[in-house]
């Protein structure tokens, strides 16, 4: 059980949606039997419905893993998606290289290989979406560095925001993860009253926050 959701609750939604076919069903058995963290089933849906709505033509991703959540982002919208995600674990990399090849989606999904923090420095542009999906205990630093490459009406997504439940209650908050809900914690107290932002905290999967960029820095009085 995730303490975000009543478990019968949880597995009802997760039963009733519909299972994924092909290379995403393989890569949702193989990050299971292999503990890879990719989004929840029902953060999965919910991405897809996101996707139709906001028809995003450029994505940058934080946090790519063996490539599900570009794969599914790209198998969405089609071949005008450009897709810029980022990751410094090889053994990730490499994968993702294969999930994406055999997707037939290496024109729109490029990979930045390194640490986040160095290689959100190179990208350049504006973005429709932003998917932090990375470190948790960094997003504010994550945040920082990407939100001005949001276009305004553009939607930043932020995964695993209650992390097990701990960020909600220090009942659940396991000791070595302290300093990783504190941060998160205060990064989601700044989105939720942050003035340029409108911001919705979902608590399915691991907890996911949408957020709507309705103006850029400064350009609203506190």
């Amino acid at each position: 059980m995730s303490n975000i959701v009543n478990e019968l609750v949880e597995g009802y939604i997760r039963n009733t949606l519909t299972d994924k076919e092909g290379l995403l069903r393989d890569l949702e058995v193989y990050a299971l039997e292999n503990n890879v963290p990719i989004v929840h089933k029902e953060v999965s849906e919910l991405l897809k419905v996101l996707l139709k709505v906001q028809k995003p033509k450029r994505i940058l991703e934080v946090g790519c893993a063996i490539g599900y959540s570009s794969i599914l982002f790209a198998s969405t919208l089609g071949e005008d998606v450009e897709i810029i995600t980022v990751e410094r674990n090889e053994k990730m990399i490499e994968k993702a290289k294969e999930n994406i090849k055999l997707a037939g989606l290496e024109n729109n999904i490029t990979i930045l290989e390194g640490d986040a923090e160095e290689k959100l420095k190179e990208v350049d542009g504006e973005f429709d979406m932003i998917f932090l999906d990375a470190a948790k205990g960094q997003y504010q630093l994550f945040y920082d560095m990407v939100i001005d490459k949001l276009k305004v009406d553009g939607l930043l997504i932020s995964d695993n925001i209650l992390y097990k439940g701990m960020v909600a209650h220090d009942d659940f908050v396991i000791r070595r993860k302290k300093t990783i809900v504190k941060r998160m914690r205060s990064y989601l107290d700044y989105i939720c009253t942050c003035n340029y932002l409108d911001t919705s905290l979902i608590p399915i999967g691991d907890g996911v926050a949408l957020s709507y960029k309705k103006a850029e820095r400064g350009d609203i009085n506190a």
